[in-house]
């Protein structure tokens, strides 16, 4: 057996691949080398700055004898209209990959992202009830949400974005692209997106998973996987519920999830893959939408599909067809007719991609159709003929085309390119180009900037929803931004550091505001909010120089910081001037003995902005955001296909708000076991 040589230069060499998606570099006839990085490099939550790697690098490179050749798995990202490799295209992206994910004491795509110091979670109900997701300040109607690269943001309102039938146990990584990112995602990247991409291989025939928990919380998963001739064809359940978690009533929750994904191979260059997916929530809204209310409640149900072709490789060409049927009724006053209000939901569209690879670099284009409609017991037009309980309708359409082109030389990468977009709403055609560039001055350090635009179009609720508690304006401009980053990122075995600066432009930005003594919320576009931030970011391996400390163990520690300027006019903000200016996570992640290992996950952040507290229905007046911290620990232990671990979540009991008066689950413990037959 060769022996292992602790501070020993590596190399790492991608292999060739044909017939995926990063077959670009196998009609390159390159063989693809990366200096000094480790197979880890994408620890958890880092944001990454992917450029391209083959600068520099010829066909058959000259090997050290002492040099050590690894070769790491590709690891693909959706920054660009197609899925690319992380070294090819020139953006900031923050990657959280399976293996930090079955780390995190997490019982939620929305709570793991919380662990990423510059992504901001609001959470109304914990695990994965409801959450708006942030990016630098924004709403979380001004995130796109993607599953496998297939759009399906709510056009309704950003608070059903992540009603997705996706369980943990389907997520091969969670991609996410910070500051505007028309080019990538569409319009709706108003501030960021963020891309959920299953498993397409099979890691295990058979996955199983229980846990029971504190506020009676139980939930069950399992996970299916086989293949049949030339397709991989995997189906998961998942079910979570819990009587609720605050001192009053009105907490509780069902969750269900079923998602089935057939992926066929033909040959090379030829895959499609088809995704169906329900999810349904039933949960007591306290206090969501109104401090007024206590009493709310809310069930929805999604109805998810779409087909995904591959086709070609140095000519490559990816269709999509998808679909998106959402459902929800909302009680003001639960199970009263006060306030009830029932919606449906429906996204549907179409996309063809292009991708030409040749010895002048990389060039896209791609085209969209997209329809979004939506029927309403309030939320639209008065029809002519109501359908049941559905007396408004209102519906639009959206084209785009996008061209982008991407040439490297010798160490610089250069990625430009425009999204041209129009909408039925606003009769007009309008373009939003983006411009990135990295350069690699060594393999270990890559500087990069990118400027880019983009806009969102109000949802219908920002157009529509005049209830008892609040006021829509049909009026409403579409919003517009424009972001400007600079950063660094040095990677190495034993350590990985990162830097950003940013400054964002938004202007006609929607919010819901009041003013001082107003009972009810009003939509409106307040005239231009300007950001400034810093994200930085040092992961340390210590497993790398002291072996007798584990290979695993790791310390990352990230931190986020913005400012935000705007002419509010005295103004009380319920989203965009509510933002998060400071937060701080660390994570340590260690074995203890054997299978045993732990993790600790620590979160500090203060929020600007005020809040509107009441006692009862009494008006205590505004109140600051406090600042607050937790901590989480999860223990693991592993054996043979079992596992078994325990989640500490708030170890302390910190009593904390992330939005006007729902106040958090203080300390709750949970445990559970999982089996995984390979």
């Amino acid at each position: 057996m060769k022996k292992k040589r602790m501070n020993a230069p590596r190399a790492f060499r991608f292999r060739r691949f044909a017939g995926k998606a990063y077959s670009a570099f196998n009609s390159m006839h390159k063989v693809v080398n990366i200096g000094v990085l480790t197979a880890g490099m994408l620890v958890f939550a880092h944001a990454t700055p992917t450029a391209a790697q083959t600068a520099g690098v010829a066909s058959q490179p000259e090997m050290l004898p002492e040099e050590e050749l690894e070769e790491l798995e590709e690891v693909t990202v959706t920054a660009a209209r197609v899925e690319t490799p992380a070294g090819r295209a020139a953006k900031s992206v923050t990657v959280i990959r399976r293996a930090q994910i079955e780390q995190a004491p997490v019982q939620s795509i929305e709570e793991l992202l919380n662990y990423v110091a510059n992504i901001d979670v609001i959470q109304r109900g914990g695990h994965g009830v409801q959450a708006d997701i942030s990016l630098r300040g924004g709403s979380a109607d001004q995130t796109a949400v993607l599953l496998n690269g297939v759009n399906f943001t709510n056009p309704h309102t950003g608070h059903y974005s992540f009603d997705l039938p996706v369980n943990l146990s389907d997520i091969e990584r969670i991609e996410v692209i910070h500051g505007p990112a028309a080019l990538v995602y569409g319009s709706g990247a108003f501030s960021g997106g963020i891309n959920i991409v299953t498993k397409k291989e099979i890691d295990a025939r058979l996955y199983a998973n229980a846990k029971a928990g504190m506020y009676a919380l139980h939930e069950a998963e399992v996970r299916g996987a086989a293949g049949v001739g030339q397709t991989k064809n995997s189906l998961s359940a998942g079910y979570r519920a819990s009587d609720g978690y605050t001192a009053e009533h009105n907490s509780d929750y069902r969750l269900l999830d079923l998602l089935w994904q057939t992926a066929w191979e033909a040959g090379e260059a030829s895959r499609l893959d088809l995704q169906m997916g329900y999810n349904r929530k039933q949960y007591g809204a306290n206090t969501f939408y109104s401090a007024l209310y206590p009493n709310q409640y809310e069930q929805t149900s999604a109805y998810v599909g779409s087909l995904k072709g591959s086709f070609g490789k140095a000519l490559k060409c990816i269709p999509i067809l998808y679909w998106n049927r959402h459902y929800d009724r909302f009680d003001l006053i639960r199970n009263t007719d006060t306030g009830r209000n029932f919606h449906r939901g429906d996204t549907y569209g179409a996309n063809l991609v292009f991708q030409y690879t040749s010895r002048l670099g990389v060039t896209g284009l791609g085209g969209e159709w997209r329809r979004e409609a939506i029927v309403s017991s309030n939320l639209g037009h008065p029809m002519t003929t109501p359908q049941g309980r559905y007396t408004h309708r209102d519906e639009r359409t959206n084209t785009a085309l996008t061209l982008e082109h991407t040439v490297e030389w010798k160490r610089l990468t250069v990625s430009a390119g425009a999204l041209m977009s129009r909408n039925t709403l606003l009769e007009s055609v309008r373009f939003y180009p983006s411009l990135s560039a990295v350069y690699r001055p060594l393999p270990a350090l890559r500087f990069y900037t990118t400027w880019s635009r983009s806009t969102r179009l109000p949802t219908f609720t920002d157009l529509f929803y005049t209830t008892e508690t609040h006021t829509a304006d049909e009026g409403l401009k579409p919003e517009r931004s424009e972001s400007v980053d600079w950063g660094l990122r040095y990677s190495h075995p034993l350590v990985t550091a990162s830097l950003t600066a940013y400054l964002m432009w938004g202007r006609d930005v929607i919010d819901w505001v009041r003013a001082s003594g107003d009972q009810k919320w009003a939509s409106w576009n307040l005239t231009g909010i300007d950001k400034q931030g810093v994200e930085a970011g040092l992961t340390f391996r210590p497993g790398e120089r002291w072996p007798a400390l584990g290979e695993r163990t790791t310390l990352a520690v990230h931190y986020a910081r913005m400012n935000q300027t705007c002419d509010s006019r005295g103004m009380e903000s319920r989203y965009s001037l509510n933002y998060l200016r400071d937060k701080l996570t660390v994570q340590l992640n260690h074995p203890i003995y054997k299978g045993l290992s732990a993790g600790w996950y620590v979160r500090y952040q203060k929020r600007m902005g005020v809040f509107r507290k009441y006692e009862g229905t009494e008006d205590r007046g505004l109140h600051p955001f406090p600042a607050f911290s937790t901590l989480d620990l999860k223990l693991n232990y592993k054996q043979d296909n079992w596992n078994f671990y325990l989640h500490l979540n708030n170890l302390y009991d910190t009593y904390y708000y992330d939005i006007g008066n729902v106040p958090q689950a203080g300390r709750w413990l949970m445990g559970g076991v999982s089996y995984r037959l390979p």
